[in-house]
């Protein structure tokens, strides 16, 4: 039988990648995580993880013994929910989307959690597919997802529909851009840009455009918060969902242009059957429903 102290020290180490701020998390030293560490390894007879510097990777008996620390977490939850009183201002709560939404999500969230001091809201920006497996798995409560699902046990609920804007420095507001001008200011690519590229750019320049492989790259970003930055500076343009532009604190300094056919992708909140009939998941997403229709 593990320690679950230990286990849980383990995994909360796991999700975070760092000893220091799994310690602080904790309210323990980085010394008392390294000895939880270590006499878990000791209980399992082998190493958990193997050290590369600051960071770390899991061994494979490290992996093992995560698989069975976010499962006891997933019971404890489970059973915390059958005999606490339903109340929706109470409670744990995850939310998983994508990077853009989860920017403009986030201060919305703000004065529910000024509300209900006892509920503890949990954002997480992970790809698409990852949403759903963690749904499935109760990593998540609630997932925001461009696409409904047929997963049998699993509902989807329609949220909003979400333009996807081409955006360009403000001093080309109103300007006609085609391929070619768009190719001279240069794309400021990010990991889902390509795919929005080929999605927006086939629908408006079928003759002309090629791939977005063929895009001139003038930078790539991968952290969704600084993508409008260059974009705002005058260093080239970009594509982003609305929500991506709306959460921007600089999007006075940016512009989005209107091309002859615009392109919306649907947003669905999912989550596991029967799991948003607990109070507080029903309300939260109640709350994503209400606020997520400024996006159409």
């Amino acid at each position: 039988m593990l320690n679950a102290k230990w286990l849980d020290t383990f995994t909360t180490l796991c999700d975070v990648g760092h000893f220091t701020r799994t310690a602080e998390l904790l309210g323990m030293t980085q010394p008392g995580v390294s000895q939880h560490l270590n006499k878990l390894a000791s209980q399992v007879g082998k190493p958990l993880i193997s050290k590369d510097g600051k960071s770390f990777t899991l061994t494979p008996a490290g992996e093992a013994v995560l698989a069975i620390g976010i499962a006891r977490r997933k019971q404890e939850r489970e059973l915390q929910d059958i005999i606490q009183i339903d109340d929706p201002n109470v409670g744990d709560i995850s939310i998983g989307c994508s990077g853009s939404f989860a920017m403009w999500l986030y201060p919305h969230l703000l004065d529910r959690m000024h509300q209900a001091p006892d509920l503890v809201i949990c954002v997480t920006a992970t790809p698409h597919m990852s949403i759903v497996t963690s749904v499935l798995d109760g990593k998540f409560d609630l997932g925001i997802v461009s696409e409904p699902t047929d997963h049998p046990r699993l509902e989807a609920v329609e949220l909003a529909r979400e333009e996807l804007c081409l955006i360009v420095p403000k001093s080309f507001a109103g300007q006609k851009l085609d391929l070619h001008l768009l190719n001279a200011l240069g794309f400021v690519a990010h990991p889902d840009g390509y795919a929005y590229a080929d999605d927006l750019f086939s629908l408006n320049f079928p003759k002309d455009y090629k791939g977005a492989d063929r895009l001139r790259v003038k930078t790539f970003v991968n952290q969704i918060g600084q993508i409008p930055i260059p974009v705002a500076q005058g260093l080239g343009y970009t594509i982003l969902p609305k929500s991506g532009v709306d959460a921007f604190a600089g999007k006075q300094d940016l512009a989005i242009i209107q091309l002859p056919k615009q392109r919306y992708h649907d947003l669905w909140v999912i989550s596991r059957k029967g799991r948003s009939e607990i109070a507080r998941v029903a309300a939260l997403s109640d709350l994503i429903s209400r606020a997520a229709t400024a996006l159409k």
